[in-house]
């Protein structure tokens, strides 16, 4: 077995943390080695100790999300820490945030206006949350006052985006695949579930798009758009992250040459 194994990280991720828990109220006497012995954490997940030590130990053994976030609030893990345990047993953590942060902080809102080329903000829901100028100029019918800016709704449900953009019917149907993506890691928020329910019922391409299954990662690529002079703008398009708020994409275009 490798370093690289990911049983033999998991075992050591679990093994680290164990060690690093301050001593039980009930612990009596020195020990050899600090934090908590396998039975005490063993009993504190509700499981025997010899799961517990197989799993440090990196055998194969089947671990449920629902031992391991009870293994996770005994190890008394953090958000990163949690999700890296999740991630190493190959496992989806049972428990979800309850309340999702809808205001976004004022240096992410900000992160638009830093850019030249047009570039807006999306949240979990795919709603614009930011954009700068240049954005606002190419995506009439979206960004403009008064409009509904959620992206899903434009695309689908505004006559406007099949004016706008030039590949309207592939970038319909790979939206809809990106978008399960991001459904499958929250299947149970309701916000989400909500839109889908709506642009089911309000568009039957989007109902029959959902109900293929394709699920496709958000990739950069050439776009194109239809001009008012009838020319069609070029730019590369690329997604990135906001490291503090994960679930916000910051789409940023390039113009093309």
């Amino acid at each position: 077995m490798t370093e690289a194994d990911p049983r033999a990280l998991l075992g050591a991720f679990i093994r680290a943390h164990r060690e690093r828990l301050p001593l039980p109220p009930t612990a009596a006497g020195r020990r050899r080695t600090p934090g908590w012995r396998r039975e005490e954490l063993a009993e504190a997940t509700g499981v025997g100790v010899t799961w517990i030590t197989w799993l440090e130990q990196g055998r194969d053994v089947s671990a449920s999300p629902t031992a391991l976030a009870r293994l996770a609030d005994a190890l008394l893990l953090n958000p990163a820490e949690r999700a890296s345990l999740f991630d190493l047993a190959g496992r989806r953590d049972p428990v979800e945030p309850t309340e999702r942060r809808m205001e976004l902080p004022e240096h992410v809102l900000a992160l638009p206006s830093l850019l030249q080329v047009p570039a807006y903000l999306l949240d979990h829901l795919w709603t614009a949350r930011a954009w700068n100028a240049a954005a606002a100029q190419l995506f009439t019918g979206w960004l403009d006052a008064g409009r509904d800016r959620n992206l899903l709704r434009f695309v689908f449900l505004s006559p406007d985006a099949r004016e706008l953009i030039a590949d309207w019917p592939e970038r319909a149907q790979r939206l809809v695949a990106e978008f399960r993506a991001d459904f499958s890691r929250r299947p149970r928020d309701a916000a989400m579930q909500a839109l889908i329910d709506e642009l089911s019922s309000s568009s039957a391409l989007f109902t029959r798009l959902w109900g293929a299954q394709t699920v496709l990662h958000r990739e950069g690529g050439e776009r194109s758009f239809q001009q008012s002079d009838g020319q069609i703008a070029r730019y590369q398009q690329t997604t990135l992250l906001v490291a503090s708020n994960t679930e916000c994409k910051l789409v940023c275009l390039v113009p093309l040459r």
